[in-house]
């Protein structure tokens, strides 16, 4: 395609952003735009049309790719529908919010032929890239543990979004899927999970009903585990992964904004991000908000900091580029159809369950079906 014509399907906090992503790149058009909500100054800001439902959008002429950038718990439908009218998708995260939605999205993307991509921006991240190469490397030996850690405090808010809701977002193992996407990209994915945890200091009409506190252990076999945190019940805020190896160790500090190698013989320091500059403003970021500063949720008036406007046109460039003819990257192959995130999504319901029967889950009981 000279010119990849989009339909966006949300244009919130994300969605917009994503929107202005597009529409500033060279052959690059943002045709439609659809939104319940916040779609009207969205759709002036990007000269697009305004479509009134998501099967109009998807079955629009003009429209070549469907970005899906709706609530989590509303993206089966927009996923479907553009298959069918033969149209690529790109999806954010989480792409669904059970192992069957995304096996229905996985299935439908491949009948037809199309693209499928999954919005795991944080692989984008420079940090996590030259980690990643550094493994392949064999710096720093088999990677045998990772502990991965996204945990803040929550205050009260004066109106409960729907990202606190469990049954809209999934709550904080389902919206914040990055850190376990993260862990199975390195590991590959879990065969056993187990999760304890609930919602110990956030009751009340304030708060959603997420559980505040999860605390998770994954097994891969062959003597190689993974150890994880997530919630807003921490007054001690962290948000970082830690991938020990045999050779050596890799520590991304997504709070502090630092990555650094250690091995016997080797020491070295990168950064997060793309520039210094882009680094300091996330740790100011972090500095800023103070405890909540993991769990923070953006809202559809801001503007994404710099950083992170930063990783989704380099997701975004990936994906055009796939779609006028560029050769696809081995380290994003799993991204690009829908493997890495159904397989998160796999053992993110196989701890749910695990936490629901208080027990030890195979992630097969989830992807064998009942």
């Amino acid at each position: 395609m000279d010119t990849v014509r989009y339909g966006i399907v949300g244009t919130g906090y994300f969605g917009a952003e994503m929107g202005r992503s597009l529409a500033a790149r060279p052959g690059s058009l943002v045709a439609a735009v659809h939104d319940p909500e916040n779609v009207s100054p969205v759709a002036v800001e990007l000269g697009a049309r305004v479509a009134g439902t998501v099967e109009e959008l998807c079955n629009a002429g003009d429209v070549d790719v469907v970005v899906v950038a709706s609530p989590n718990w509303a993206h089966l439908e927009p996923v479907l529908l553009a298959a069918q009218s033969g149209k690529h998708v790109f999806c954010e995260k989480p792409i669904a919010l059970t192992y069957a939605d995304c096996a229905a999205m996985v299935e439908a993307t491949a009948a037809a032929g199309v693209l499928f991509m999954a919005g795991h921006v944080t692989h984008f991240m420079a940090g996590v890239r030259r980690t990643k190469q550094l493994i392949n490397e064999g710096v720093i030996g088999d990677v045998i543990f990772c502990r991965a850690v996204r945990t803040g405090w929550e205050e009260p808010k004066e109106s409960v979004s729907w990202k606190k809701r469990r049954e809209l977002s999934g709550g904080h193992l389902y919206h914040h899927i990055h850190e376990l996407d993260l862990v199975q990209a390195i590991m590959g994915p879990a065969t056993v999970a187990t999760m304890v945890g609930g919602n110990v200091a956030h009751q009340g009409t304030a708060f959603g009903d997420e559980d505040d506190m999860l605390v998770i252990t994954l097994e891969f076999g062959e003597n190689r585990f993974a150890a994880m945190e997530y919630g807003s019940a921490f007054r001690w805020p962290e948000h970082h992964i830690l991938i020990q190896g045999t050779l050596g160790a890799i520590r991304i500090d997504m709070r502090d904004v630092s990555c650094e190698l250690r091995t016997a013989d080797r020491s070295e320091k990168f950064l997060l991000h793309r520039s210094q500059a882009e680094d300091e403003e996330r740790r100011g970021i972090q500095r800023d908000r103070g405890s909540d500063g993991p769990i923070i949720y953006g809202s559809p008036q801001d503007r994404p900091p710099l950083w992170l406007r930063g990783i989704i046109d380099e997701e975004l460039d990936y994906f055009q580029g796939l779609l006028q003819g560029k050769e696809p990257l081995a380290e994003f192959k799993a991204l690009t159809d829908g493997s890495a995130a159904t397989a998160a999504i796999a053992t993110a319901d196989a701890l749910t369950l695990s936490l629901r029967e208080s027990r030890k889950v195979r992630v097969a009981e989830i992807t064998s079906g009942p």
